[in-house]
């Protein structure tokens, strides 16, 4: 018999070229003056002084996202994985959370001054038009994109 949760896994996977060095897209993900420009969607916001980043195996992350009505968003994870400037793997959700969806983020340079971040989330229901994990994973990264030009 086949392993129902196998093929029942929650998961997305987002892919995106950025105009930039693969160094320049890692500082983004694990320097805190960087991720709270662009760890959001839109119209939500990061206050710089609620990022905090630990960006090694066991380490960990908070920052707090702040929608447009004063509702607040903690979030944290732990680092399981990191090899700079290349791989990233980390638990994300909210405090509380008593199961994170795991996610994976690689980049890959893909010409001079060009990289490509594959983000993988495993865990969690996605896809466009979901106004939900994936949209708000996508608005990020439009905010990052805007960020680096």
């Amino acid at each position: 018999m086949a392993d129902k949760s196998a093929t029942q896994q929650k998961e997305f996977t987002i892919t995106r070229v950025f105009d930039a060095p693969r160094e320049i897209l890692w500082r983004a993900w694990t320097d805190p003056d960087e991720a709270a420009q662009w760890w959001h969607p839109r119209n939500v916001r990061t206050p710089r002084e609620s990022v905090r980043i630990d960006a090694r195996v066991g380490g960990s992350y908070e920052y707090m996202m702040i929608a447009p009505d004063g509702t607040e968003f903690p979030t944290s994870g732990e680092y399981l994985e990191v090899v700079e400037p290349e791989r990233l793997v980390f638990t994300w959700g909210m405090p509380t959370d008593s199961e994170a969806p795991v996610i994976t983020v690689v980049l890959t340079e893909t010409a001079p001054g060009q990289t490509e971040m594959m983000f993988h989330l495993r865990g969690a229901d996605g896809q466009p038009g979901d106004y939900g994990v994936y949209d708000g994973w996508a608005s990020a990264f439009e905010i990052l994109t805007e960020h680096l030009s």
